[in-house]
């Protein structure tokens, strides 16, 4: 065998996988950006509202992989199923848009406009799937949906 560590290897694997979708190349692009165009990026609380809802995902074993993208114009915090396939969703921070349609929005891998709005943590709701206690009739018969 070899004296790599096969997690450093599988690193490295997920790293040129993503390399070769065009993933990577925004992070190389904001360390080139010259000094006086700004970036878009999440701030602490927004990331922290972001992770918790990632955390569950990933404990419900619905997520695995995410990726972040900085640009002038906005930023994307991607989210995949596997390390080496196309997102699932992705959570864009678009501040152009704040008077129009909102900040935020939740976008599907087709595109699709889950939704969008000012508020993130109103807008990642609608990726947050929670059980909810229902009751059915006077008998108590207990169901979750």
């Amino acid at each position: 065998m070899g004296d790599t560590d096969p997690a450093e290897d599988n690193r490295a694997a997920n790293l040129a996988c993503k390399r070769k979708e065009g993933l990577a190349a925004p992070i190389a692009a904001i360390a080139a950006a010259p000094a006086g165009i700004a970036v878009i990026s999440f701030d602490r609380n927004e990331l922290r509202e972001i992770f918790s809802l990632y955390g569950r995902k990933v404990a419900g074993g619905e997520w695995r992989d995410y990726g972040i993208d900085f640009t002038p114009q906005k930023a994307v915090f991607s989210v995949y199923r596997r390390a080496c396939e196309y997102a699932l969703y992705r959570i864009e921070k678009t501040p152009r848009l704040a008077r129009k349609q909102g900040t935020y929005s939740v976008v599907t891998a087709t595109g699709l406009v889950l939704k969008r709005g000012p508020d993130l943590r109103l807008v990642i709701a609608s990726l947050d799937t929670r059980l909810k206690l229902v009751m059915e009739g006077v008998g108590g018969d207990v169901s979750f949906a």
